[in-house]
């Protein structure tokens, strides 16, 4: 391993990706993105991050934030809890660290939403700690580079390989190390699709390279199918306005503001009885077709509403708020799992 410390640095001298959160070694900037990369592709976080930054530029203004406004800020990224998280742990720094972030491996894995990686990350960038930072990129181009068979989904195989990277992460460069791996995985020894081995600074130690077996690795077991849920979603409006309801504070999409939806896709002919049996008085109906969206572990597959009232009824509304197109584009956080529909009335 050791022999791949300064190829490696060379190549990343020389082909490092030039990012919005490299400009600095600020440990709330590096936490922030690596937070946002999480599940997220780089050119989708770099409009987020600079969004987020410009309204919570300071780790004291994301402890003091609002919930809804700071969902709403996340809103498209996904994974909701990230942003909670991010927002306990700031919490945290204020109350029990004065503000400061704490510089310390262990110290930093104790904070919520904070795991090995992230710790590794903003140790090693922000404050050149001696630590490793493995995420899936480290472990394609470890099992590449040993043609190393093992499941690296098993908890033992991932402790051996950050073990085995931490010891060689060298004094005095382990930000840029790391990130040099992060490069590497990133933009050319690829996940998906065969890797560029031809400018690849290691390509010349690795095994899986020199067998022709790269796309072999790494190992990890077929993923189960997602359940597939079929939904039916209304976008009730009346005068100009929008029946919108909160989620439950558990579970998918927790918290969050949607657009009305029963289980199953309803055809037309079953629309009228049920609005009706919700006391809802109808004016017309306007079909907006199919839509999917795809979570980690089920898919939304949807049939979509556009229903026009002529009025409220209280028993009717109670459980709704009624939003105009403006507070539901910058107050409330809709997800993007209904974004097709609701490109449909903007």
């Amino acid at each position: 391993m050791k022999e791949i410390v300064d190829p490696l640095l060379g190549w990343y001298a020389k082909n490092k990706r030039e990012l919005p959160w490299r400009g600095d070694r600020n440990p709330y900037h590096i936490w922030v993105s690596e937070i946002m990369l999480q599940q997220t592709r780089v050119e989708a976080v770099k409009g987020y991050y600079a969004r987020f930054l410009e309204r919570l530029p300071a780790i004291e203004d994301l402890a003091a934030v609002a919930e809804g406004e700071l969902l709403k800020l996340w809103q498209g990224l996904g994974y909701y809890n990230r942003a909670r998280n991010l927002q306990k742990a700031a919490q945290i720094i204020g109350q029990e660290y004065g503000g400061s972030f704490p510089e310390e491996y262990e110290l930093l894995l104790k904070l919520p939403g904070i795991g090995e990686y992230t710790a590794g990350a903003i140790a090693s960038i922000a404050f050149q700690k001696r630590v490793p930072a493995v995420d899936g990129n480290v472990y394609r181009i470890y099992t590449r580079f040993f043609a190393d068979g093992s499941d690296i989904t098993q908890g033992k195989v991932r402790r051996r390989i950050r073990d085995e990277i931490g010891d060689v992460v060298p004094e005095g460069h382990p930000g840029e190390f790391n990130q040099a791996l992060m490069d590497l995985g990133a933009s050319i020894c690829l996940p998906n699709g065969a890797p560029l081995c031809g400018e690849c600074p290691l390509a010349g130690r690795c095994l899986a390279c020199r067998g022709g077996t790269m796309l072999s690795f790494p190992v990890k077991p077929e993923k189960k199918a997602r359940k597939i849920e079929d939904r039916t979603v209304f976008l009730l409006e009346y005068e100009g306005k929008y029946l919108i309801q909160q989620r439950p504070k558990k579970g998918l999409l927790a918290g969050l503001w949607e657009f009305p939806s029963e289980e199953g896709k309803l055809p037309l002919e079953k629309i009228k009885p049920l609005l009706k049996g919700w006391g809802a008085d109808l004016d017309e109906i306007e079909m907006l077709g199919s839509g999917k969206h795809v979570f980690s572990h089920v898919e939304w597959h949807m049939l979509g509403y556009l229903v026009h009232l002529r009025g409220l009824k209280e028993e009717f509304a109670g459980g709704f708020v009624l939003a105009d197109l403006d507070e539901i584009q910058n107050k409330y956080s809709i997800p993007s799992a209904f974004s097709m529909y609701l490109e449909k009335i903007l």
